[in-house]
């Protein structure tokens, strides 16, 4: 699980389709936005319905999100999705 936004150092993207672009833009958000998130996270946890890692964040427009990822080495993370969340 990532603890801290300096531990990613690469994400891999998938465009084809069903791949996790297409996951994100599902959700009016892009690429950019998770990277963002990624590279700036306020907290992180375990998704209670995959049981995948999960950070949250807010976009640049201020929106908080989640994104829900799996770990592919100790340094490099494949995003599976990212959804607006509620305030807290």
């Amino acid at each position: 699980m990532i603890r801290n936004s300096h531990e990613v150092d690469a994400v891999i993207w998938d465009d084809t389709p069903g791949g996790n672009v297409e996951h994100v833009e599902e959700h009016d958000l892009t690429t950019d936005d998770v990277d963002h998130v990624l590279e700036s996270f306020e907290s992180h946890g375990i998704s209670r319905s995959s049981g995948r890692p999960c950070v949250f964040g807010r976009v640049p427009d201020g929106r908080r999100v989640v994104v829900i990822y799996e770990e592919v080495d100790d340094d490099t993370v494949l995003p599976v999705t990212a959804y607006e969340i509620d305030e807290l």
